[in-house]
């Protein structure tokens, strides 16, 4: 699948004209700079359609396809792009979530059609679920979240904003370095393959939570590592099991660390979105600000871009946090 994910290609999927999801926001306070004690733009994904980065990757990988009935797992975020994108392009969608998911989540998949099945994951996986709905319908498309080239070229197409507002003109140096949430891999793998084609000098630094570090794990051993049980971190957009293996064969080659975010770190992260930059962010979406605040010193003084991937998060669970 890596040879599918060619220049040729990217570009291609770079020149969608029209495009069906929105350019990032870009955005930066002097408070939040103040408070982080480095220069800091936030490439912030909250605004996207269905409210995280993930509608770039769905709807680049269903209008791909023939197949009228779609079926994915996801903790979310993913489930509702498929199903806002399955109901722009006149296809049906099942989406798979563990039973914890958010219920804005699960609310938001029911209100763009979609059919949410809600499964106990600690007696049974996502994936084992798939396998079941492959075998009673083999008519469905079964829809990734990360590990496919479709998925990687849409988030890729952030990258592409990030790296050209880096190296373009529209800021005064380029980033020292850019900080992305890792999950299964699928925006992280974007970002990479956008910096190579565009500013491969700009360092890129995964972040993922401690409770589920799979991807740091995997970067020492030098090899995929697989958790045993989904993470119970608060960053709900992260409970995988480890990266896909696309998303590994592009990350080990293409990032050199990666920092894990103890879960109040990652509270105090989403604090400091709503207090210093007025950004109402999910958990996952709070990691990248989580990173800088557990190395303050290796951020110091540096022009850094931090991912914000979503902002999708039940009312009562974002007031809990907050709170604390």
């Amino acid at each position: 699948m890596r040879e599918k994910l060619n220049e040729q290609y990217i570009r291609e999927v770079w020149a969608t004209d029209p495009k069906p999801w929105k350019p990032t926001t870009f955005h930066s306070t002097l408070l939040l700079n103040r408070a982080l004690g480095a220069d800091v733009t936030l490439a912030s994904e909250t605004l996207q359609v269905t409210g995280s980065f993930k509608f770039r990757a769905a709807y680049n990988l269903l209008a791909s396809v023939s197949e009228e009935q779609v079926i994915t797992a996801s903790s979310g975020n993913f489930g509702q792009a498929v199903a806002y994108a399955c109901m722009l392009l006149n296809k049906r969608c099942t989406v798979i979530m563990p039973s914890t998911s958010s219920k804005t989540k699960q609310a938001a998949i029911r209100s763009y059609g979609g059919v949410v099945e809600l499964i106990d994951v600690s007696t049974k996986s996502r994936q084992a679920r798939i396998g079941e709905l492959r075998d009673e319908h083999p008519e469905a498309f079964f829809a990734p979240p990360y590990d496919h080239y479709r998925v990687v070229a849409g988030n890729s197409t952030l990258g592409k904003e990030i790296f050209e507002r880096s190296v373009g003109g529209s800021s005064e140096t380029p980033f020292d370095a850019v900080l992305c949430p890792i999950g299964g891999g699928g925006l992280i793998s974007g970002l990479i393959v956008a910096r190579d084609l565009i500013a491969p000098d700009i360092e890129i630094i995964g972040v993922e939570p401690l409770l589920g570090n799979d991807a740091a794990q995997s970067l020492r051993r030098g090899q995929l590592v697989s958790l045993e049980h989904e993470p119970q971190t608060i960053a709900d957009g992260t409970r995988t099991l480890s990266l896909g293996d696309l998303n590994w064969e592009i990350v080990r080659g293409g990032l050199k660390r990666i920092i894990e975010v103890p879960e109040e770190k990652i509270g105090e992260g989403l604090r400091t979105l709503y207090t210093h930059a007025n950004i109402k962010a999910e958990p996952t979406g709070s990691l990248t600000i989580g990173a800088v605040l557990t190395e303050p010193e290796l951020f110091r003084g540096k022009r850094i871009c931090c991912v914000v991937s979503g902002g999708n998060v039940d009312a009562a669970t974002y007031a809990n946090v907050l709170q604390r």
